[in-house]
């Protein structure tokens, strides 16, 4: 009873305050299952506010499963430049190929056939059968956690866990409204529970928090290590033109172009040039250049004074920019 009085409120609150986003409009059972895939994807490790003009433009230019299947990977990356995790959009294509082969042309409707996916963990899939399919799945991601976090007073390590988190969250309770409800816990964790300053008197579970109650707000995060790394930059420069290669060494930026680049098992006297964060990575990066173009596969050069005419990751751009300036 006290769970349905808490649904109660929350879809309440919700049908008011819901944000017009162009994932969430009136359309097919199709295009929803679709347009609910692609923006799980891009909303993996991105914001809202972020991902609305990527969708919108990824979803004109690529309007279907089958299309996204057969699209160019020239293409598809230049759709997602500048959202980052450039390993979402080639999975996402993966999983429109398995699902075209294997699925016939159809999003999986259970648990199991979506984890089987490429890109779609526990979370991902939980959030596609809520939404996609109004099945009763609450999914954990970042707005729902502090929620819980909040409501319950969870602060110590055992309690912040996600094995706790998920035996927990069963205090908000069940509805037939399941796709309304999935969104409508992220919107109250985007909108109200904010991480900084939550607007606990817009709350419509406010009553029963117990942070409210005892006016303690701060989260406990599970702790997680950053990575020192040290790399050597090799910049080759001719003709106002820079030597790119395709990354096919390192695992982050996975087959995107790249300035040439070693990684330095903790080097002594290491006098970075700059320093960028990837993630959980903390890059220290120490720049040579060097006057003669060196051979390498799948290399080529790039006008710096052209940059949008390429398909290139920020991280590149960022580089570029950086010895622009000096």
């Amino acid at each position: 009873m006290k769970e349905q009085l808490v649904t109660k409120k929350i879809l309440n609150w919700y049908d008011l305050n819901k944000r017009p986003l162009p994932w969430r409009k009136n359309v097919s059972e199709q295009k929803r299952q679709y347009y609910t895939l692609v923006s799980e994807f891009m909303l993996q490790q991105t914001q809202v506010v972020t991902v609305i003009p990527y969708f919108n433009r990824f979803i004109k230019n690529i309007p279907s499963l089958k299309i996204l299947a057969k699209i160019q990977n020239k293409k598809l990356i230049k759709l997602w430049e500048g959202l980052g995790y450039y390993s979402r959009a080639r999975n996402l294509k993966k999983t429109a190929q398995v699902i075209n082969k294997k699925f016939k042309g159809k999003l999986p409707n259970n648990f199991e056939d979506l984890i089987s996916l490429p890109g779609i963990g526990n979370y991902t899939a939980s959030a596609i059968l809520a939404i996609a399919f109004n099945e009763p799945y609450i999914p954990l991601d970042g707005n729902i956690e502090r929620v819980l976090k909040r409501y319950l007073y969870l602060k110590n390590e055992k309690e912040i866990k996600k094995n706790n988190l998920i035996k927990k969250k069963s205090i908000f309770g069940i509805t037939s409204r399941s796709r309304d409800y999935a969104q409508a816990l992220m919107e109250l964790g985007a909108l109200i529970c904010k991480p900084i300053n939550p607007m606990c008197n817009q709350c419509p579970i406010s009553k029963k928090c117990k942070s409210l109650q005892k006016k303690d707000f701060e989260l406990t995060k599970n702790k997680k290590k950053n990575v020192d790394k040290y790399f050597l930059l090799k910049v080759y420069k001719k003709n106002q033109r820079y030597l790119l290669i395709k990354n096919t060494k390192f695992k982050f930026l996975k087959n995107l172009t790249i300035f040439p680049m070693e990684e330095l098992s903790k080097p002594k006297n290491f006098n970075e040039n700059l320093n960028l964060k990837m993630s959980n990575m903390n890059m220290s990066i120490k720049i040579q250049y060097l006057k003669h173009g060196g051979k390498f596969q799948s290399s080529y050069w790039i006008n710096e004074k052209k940059l949008d005419n390429y398909m290139l990751p920020s991280f590149t751009k960022k580089i570029v920019k950086y010895l622009e300036r000096d």
